[in-house]
């Protein structure tokens, strides 16, 4: 009988990608009753599917027969790419799966900074006269990056909260831009004109720093900033303080630079920024689809 392939998932998916894979590859996993670390089955495995765990150069090279590492989400951070090519193993990711509902929480965040829901959170009983929300619709929402997860976001603040939506993004055509119902503007002028700002860039060198104490200043005075791409792109320094100076309304953060922001940090004492632990993908929906989706890479890579 030939030896089915054998697939090294160690952390735990939705269950109907393991069913999608166990008709042609057997499953090996590093969580739970029978539980298998990577060296146990290196020697073995042909491919791995993960969420965020790490697939360094080392792993690789003890694992002469794997073909391809499908990752169960978007960065590839804690993959060694270049070790992966150097070998001819292929790196996938689900870049679509979760564009809803990364969206759907950055405008949750954008709702539960203007309403000022954190500080209704802390204040319980006195929360009538502790805040003074204000709405979504009519205002202007600004974006910086224009790719799948920020053109949702678009869509809903355009067509759910009529909101004149700005877009920045040098890598993407303003003709682009403009087809997708918001209006491509530089940076400064978004900036100028933004009572929502929210950010949708990878970390790169390029974006490290982006949003910095001058760029928060810049917003009218009581806007509010979001963030659901990655920390580092939003100095949280400055963020602080242009909270506490009053210039910001609030702020909501699902991504930080330290994940998970410690206790102790300074944002966390501030009740008008609500801080969400990189949850933005975590929906039922688009956990199964980003399971399917690698386990659908594996075995098109083994076909």
């Amino acid at each position: 009988m030939t030896e089915l392939p054998l697939v090294w998932i160690p952390r735990p998916v939705h269950q109907d990608a393991l069913e999608r894979l166990r008709p042609h590859t057997e499953v090996a996993c590093g969580y739970g009753p029978g539980a298998l670390s990577f060296d146990e089955v290196a020697d073995r495995v042909v491919a791995v599917l993960l969420r965020t765990e790490r697939v360094d150069g080392a792993m690789m090279r003890r694992a002469p027969l794997l073909r391809i590492v499908a990752r169960h989400g978007v960065g590839l951070d804690t993959v060694d790419v270049a070790t992966a090519r150097e070998r001819g193993i292929a790196v996938t990711t689900t870049p679509t799966a979760n564009s809803r509902s990364v969206a759907e929480h950055a405008i949750a965040l954008l709702l539960a900074a203007r309403r000022g829901i954190g500080i209704a959170v802390r204040n319980e009983g006195d929360a009538r006269r502790a805040i003074r929300g204000r709405e979504l619709s009519g205002s202007t929402l600004g974006l910086v990056g224009f790719g799948r997860i920020a053109r949702e976001v678009a869509a809903i603040g355009a067509h759910g909260f009529a909101m004149r939506v700005l877009a920045h993004d040098p890598q993407v055509p303003a003709a682009d831009i403009a087809a997708a119902g918001a209006e491509p503007v530089g940076l400064a002028e978004l900036l100028s004109r933004a009572d929502n700002l929210s950010l949708h860039v990878p970390l790169v060198d390029a974006t490290r720093g982006l949003i910095g104490l001058p760029e928060l200043l810049a917003l009218p005075r009581g806007s509010v900033v979001v963030n659901t791409s990655r920390g580092g792109v939003l100095d949280e320094d400055a963020l602080l303080e242009a909270v506490r100076q009053g210039h910001l309304a609030g702020a909501g953060l699902d991504v930080t630079t330290v994940e998970p922001l410690p206790e102790e940090h300074p944002l966390r004492a501030e009740a008008s920024v609500v801080i969400t632990p990189h949850t933005g993908a975590q929906t039922d929906e688009a956990l199964r689809r980003m399971a399917v989706e690698a386990a659908d890479h594996i075995l098109a890579r083994l076909a």
